[in-house]
């Protein structure tokens, strides 16, 4: 009998957790603030990002995150 695939875990490969990189990105897509605006709103939690993760982030999840705000 063969054997059920799991969906593969997008966040498998990174080192932050998934509730702080849907945090980045459902931010920047919501009120549509530039990254760095965003970087400049996480000090004020507590979270240190370079913006340039935050890109990244984004070209990885961001449609998917798109696709799912009701704004």
């Amino acid at each position: 009998m063969p054997r059920k695939k799991n969906p593969a875990d997008p966040f498998r490969y990174f080192n932050s957790s998934p509730e702080l990189i849907r945090l980045v990105v459902m931010t920047y897509v919501r009120f549509s603030l530039s990254l760095r605006n965003v970087e400049d709103l996480l000090p004020q939690r507590g979270i240190d990002i370079c913006h340039e993760m935050m890109r990244h982030w984004w070209n990885r999840f961001g449609r998917h995150c798109q696709s799912k705000c009701t704004c």
